[in-house]
């Protein structure tokens, strides 16, 4: 009997979590559906189940493979913005984070205590102080005006101090013994351990930097350097709407983000749990 309630119990979770998923993943179907509509058909009706179906056909991606070259340039220097991004940010990020679980220096915890503050001030507030530093920099409208400021983010280095805190410190003490440097240890010993705080991290700020919109919206200034958040914003003028590329260009920027989920998935759930336990 306890087995039989037991199996139902479980069919009715099943359920349940089949239903969650699907209403989640609705707007992604009619995203996807709507990729292979007519502009003239989306602008008449709008995205919706109420069309034709008999009139779905790929112009829309062969619109974008042969003629939207812009799309592309966008598309490209979102994907280089991201990689550098995320590669920068691990390093640095994990870096800081390392040192401020395993050293005791001076200043430490009034350190930590910046990074948890600055988690707490909104973006907004950062941005004209930040956008004036790119200006004396000579770094407005280029990759590096766009990247710096979130080369080491405040939640990555507080989620690797979290995760290295619960390091072995035997491992640092014994390869102290055998004659390690400091950076020996770190890079050959330590960063090896932390490899699903990285695949968990990798996947966030993969995600924030591909999306991110408001920043480099301030920076950049042609279109050839656009992302393309912004690049897909400046299709809806009043002027004129391009959905042929808007449409079936966001669903082309899903996959990415979906490739990098698949790469780092095995890590990203043991990253997010012990990284977010360990005190």
């Amino acid at each position: 009997m306890k087995q039989q309630n037991r199996s139902t119990l479980t069919w009715i979770t099943n359920i349940g979590l089949i239903a969650i998923s699907l209403i989640a993943l609705f707007p992604v179907i009619m995203l996807l559906i709507s990729s292979f509509r007519p502009s003239s058909e989306l602008m008449r009706t709008g995205i919706s189940l109420a069309f034709d179906w008999g009139i779905l056909n790929i112009d829309n991606y062969t619109y974008i493979f042969t003629e939207a070259a812009g799309y592309w340039k966008w598309y490209m220097n979102s994907m280089i913005i991201s990689a550098i991004t995320i590669i920068l940010s691990l390093f640095f990020s994990a870096m800081v984070g390392y040192a401020l679980a395993v050293y005791d220096f001076k200043g430490k915890n009034l350190l930590f205590t910046f990074v948890v503050f600055i988690l707490m001030v909104p973006f907004e507030i950062l941005m004209l102080p930040l956008f004036q530093m790119m200006m004396s920099f000579k770094l407005v409208d280029s990759y590096s005006g766009v990247i710096l400021p979130m080369v080491v983010a405040p939640i990555a280095v507080f989620f690797f101090r979290q995760y290295a805190l619960g390091l072995p410190a035997q491992l640092m003490d014994a390869a102290r013994i055998d004659g390690a440097t400091e950076y020996g240890i770190y890079f050959k010993i330590m960063l090896p351990l932390m490899t699903p705080s990285l695949g968990a991290m990798a996947i966030l700020q993969g995600l924030g930097s591909w999306n991110n919109f408001l920043w480099p919206l301030i920076v950049l200034r042609s279109n050839d350097m656009f992302t393309l958040p912004i690049g897909l914003a400046t299709l809806l003028t009043p002027y004129g709407n391009n959905y042929d590329v808007l449409i079936a260009g966001s669903v082309m920027t899903v996959i990415p983000i979906v490739i990098l989920f698949i790469f780092f998935q095995r890590y990203f759930i043991t990253g997010l749990t012990v990284g977010g336990v360990k005190g």
